[in-house]
């Protein structure tokens, strides 16, 4: 069964000195990608989150929806874990779409699941 894992946007630190708790973002690594259909002439450049607790590549509904992406429906919805590996049964990956991804020289036919609810256009793994 495909899983996904999710990072936590926040770190929550204590300050010993002043034993009061401030909230600190993590630094986000991005990338900028091109995602194009196969059919399409033309692609498009997105900022992509990359993300060491994800397993494959992940896109947003919503940002599907907005570029006109073809999706995919899967036969059996997949259900997704969370990072203390609980399922979450309020996001299940339905779709999934097919494009051609570019970075620099490097250029690779994937297949992306679709998820509703991510804050970013696009997640991608990063191998360990």
């Amino acid at each position: 069964m495909k899983t996904m894992m999710r990072a936590n946007s926040y770190l929550t630190s204590t300050n010993s000195s002043k034993k009061e708790k401030k909230e600190k973002m993590l630094r986000k690594v991005t990338v900028k990608i091109g995602l194009k259909q196969k059919d399409d002439k033309e692609g498009i450049v997105v900022e992509a989150l990359l993300d060491s607790g994800v397993t494959g590549l992940v896109m947003s509904l919503e940002f599907a929806r907005k570029n006109k992406f073809k999706k995919k429906k899967l036969d059996r919805p997949i259900y997704i874990r969370n990072m203390d590996s609980i399922f979450n049964h309020e996001e299940l990956i339905k779709y999934t779409v097919e494009v051609e991804l570019y970075y620099r020289e490097y250029k690779k036919r994937a297949e992306i699941d679709v998820i509703v609810g991510q804050k970013w256009s696009v997640i991608l793994e990063i191998y360990r």
